[in-house]
């Protein structure tokens, strides 16, 4: 009875252990880690494309595209959930010259930093090492907008000069979404390709929004020429009050970036790499 009895207890005391190794790994076999707490260093270069008041459409001659540039980390939260967050540069640039509101003869271009703090969802675990993994992600954050335009040759600030007669915030909300796609080329790099729509609260990235001010009210003959610029091109001066932008929606700028994502991990795998390199003898 009581070889039965240690035989049941050694029986059951196997199959547990059998069962905790099992769960420390995947269906893949590789080692299983808990997820919270890995941390990752982002990176990514790609173009800006610009949506706003002096792109009325898509012009094949003058698309608006700059450069743009991330650098930032991911905080892994679960198996599929990661808080993000990044520091970003992007130029975009519109001129009316190729837009059916040509006769107004106003452009700008900028070059703008921008913090964005979110959310990325994961199609697959963490733990499933998938050499393929979809996702989607959500933030929020604010740019510094800083646009300019070209004047006797000299490139000139125009948020200073309040062209439509409104002091405006520099500093607006941007609220961000997007899909990615990223290929696990090593143990800790992986490469990917991510499309970023931004969306500023504010309708000033481009410093068009409203109507023409009156000219009186502008603080410089500076401000003045740059308000209104048909005259540049024979046009008659615009009218205080005639439609300079559209204030019904507010700008936005789209990245599209190739990205690399090198996986530091946390403190335990870290541990156990030092007495990987360093065994005990």
């Amino acid at each position: 009875m009581i070889r039965k009895y240690l035989l049941s207890i050694v029986l059951f005391l196997t199959l547990f252990q059998t069962a905790a190794i099992a769960q420390g790994r995947n269906k893949f076999g590789s080692r299983y880690t808990n997820p919270f707490g890995v941390l990752s260093v982002t990176a990514g270069v790609g173009i800006a494309y610009y949506m706003g008041d002096l792109a009325d459409g898509v012009n094949m001659k003058h698309l608006g595209l700059g450069p743009s540039v991330s650098l930032g980390a991911q905080y892994r939260l679960t198996e599929h959930v990661s808080a993000r967050g990044e520091l970003r540069f992007y130029q975009v640039s519109g001129d009316q010259k190729y837009s059916k509101n040509f006769q107004n003869n106003l452009s700008f271009k900028t070059f703008n930093p921008d913090l964005n703090l979110g959310l990325q969802f994961d199609l697959f675990s963490f733990n499933r090492q998938a050499p393929i993994n979809p996702y989607i992600f959500g933030g929020v954050g604010a740019t510094l907008l800083n646009p300019k335009a070209e004047i006797d040759n000299e490139w000139v600030s125009l948020a200073p000069l309040t062209t439509e007669g409104i002091k405006y915030s520099r500093l607006p909300l941007v609220f961000t979404g997007g899909i990615g796609v990223s290929f696990k080329t090593t143990q800790r790099l992986s490469l990917g390709v991510e499309l970023c729509n931004n969306f500023l609260n504010s309708d000033y990235l481009d410093d068009v929004s409203t109507v023409y001010p009156n000219p009186d009210q502008l603080p410089t003959d500076l401000a003045r020429r740059l308000s209104d610029r048909a005259p540049e091109i024979g046009e008659q001066p615009r009218q205080p009050g005639w439609s300079r932008g559209s204030a019904k929606s507010k700008d936005s700028y789209l990245f599209l970036q190739v990205r690399a994502t090198y996986l530091i991990g946390n403190r335990m795998q870290a541990i156990e790499r030092r007495k990987t390199r360093c065994p005990k003898f």
